[in-house]
């Protein structure tokens, strides 16, 4: 189970999980969850027992397992996201992503087993899978690094090339979509821009690099909203915020379309009118987006194929193709926001 580089206790030639174990002064399930991040073990004995694994080049290697029990032909698929009223597992995010990988995997025999993030500490199903799609990175890419201990073949919905991580990453380009966005403002005289969203996770910090990057060739500075939810109360708070504070402020680049539905809300209470006083954007180009009231104007992306993609690309790990990571294109849809 384990990639051994150190002879064990006793001058044997590899170290084991039950070595690992009595290094660490506990028993060999709790070695197992503490190197999956398991949030049943307490954080100290889980840094513990990560540190002595690296000290000793241990890593587990369920895929290894798997090839010698034969291939449980499962792929899991954890959705980074505390599901809310408000962000539920059936908004298009993740269900289209879910959609395309489902018809996918199935397709070529595959099952699908599907859980979010907080389920997934621990799961024995985790370690019965092939290969692991993550649809999101987390903030800090936290999420990456949880289930990289796994040891499976992944790939990841996400921002590609994010402090030099060579995890095999699809995603759209965020980049591109923040520039759009930044053009369109500029295009109808906009100067005092704004921000809302969360920079710690990678696909947020590629759509306001490009936000920053295609202004600033224009002499203008955005201001950033930090907000950690991608809720409709993020929105609503953040021009409440704004407003308090006397911000002058034009035009609002939100980081989802809930987000940017809020802050038209809050604009409304606040007698600003839309777009006349301030112009708003969204992202991900959701269906309530062209019904909201005034028609929102989004940044799409195709989170089917991208879910046919990601459950491509894991079936190519686990052939042993070689695999590249892949972005796929956006595109401003304008409304009447």
């Amino acid at each position: 189970m384990a990639e051994r580089k150190k002879k064990g206790p006793g001058g044997r030639g590899s170290l084991t999980m039950a070595d690992l174990a009595a290094l660490a002064g506990v028993s060999t399930i709790t070695v197992s969850r503490a190197l999956s991040g398991s949030a049943r073990v307490n954080p100290e004995t889980r840094e513990r027992v990560q540190q002595l694994a690296r000290r000793h080049g241990y890593k587990l290697n369920v895929s290894a397992r798997n090839l010698r029990l034969r291939r449980s032909h499962a792929v899991a698929v954890i959705v980074e996201m505390t599901p809310t009223p408000e962000r539920t597992m059936w908004d298009p995010y993740p269900l289209a992503l879910l959609g395309g990988i489902s018809q996918e995997l199935t397709s070529a025999r595959y099952n699908v087993l599907l859980t979010t993030r907080n389920a997934a500490d621990g799961d024995v199903a985790l370690q019965a899978a092939d290969g692991l799609i993550l649809l999101g990175q987390g903030a800090h890419q936290d999420a990456v690094r949880v289930y990289d201990r796994l040891g499976l073949p992944m790939v990841v919905w996400g921002a590609a090339g994010m402090g030099g991580d060579s995890h095999i990453v699809v995603g759209s380009d965020n980049r591109h979509g923040g520039m759009s966005v930044a053009e369109r403002f500029v295009s109808i005289g906009r100067r005092h821009p704004v921000f809302i969203g969360n920079p710690d996770h990678p696909e947020m910090a590629e759509r306001l690099f490009g936000f920053v990057a295609e202004l600033g060739r224009h002499g203008i500075k955005p201001l950033l909203m930090r907000r950690a939810d991608f809720t409709l109360e993020s929105g609503v708070q953040a021009v409440r915020s704004l407003h308090n504070r006397h911000v002058q402020f034009d035009a609002i680049f939100a980081c989802s379309d809930l987000v940017a539905m809020g802050a038209i809300r809050a604009l409304v209470e606040l007698g600003l009118s839309v777009p006349a006083d301030v112009s708003v954007i969204g992202y991900d180009d959701t269906p309530q987006a062209a019904t909201f009231l005034p028609p929102l104007s989004s940044v799409r992306q195709n989170w089917q194929e991208g879910g046919v993609l990601l459950a491509r690309k894991v079936l190519g790990l686990l052939r042993g193709e070689t695999v590249e990571s892949q972005m796929l294109p956006t595109a401003l849809v304008l409304r009447s926001s």
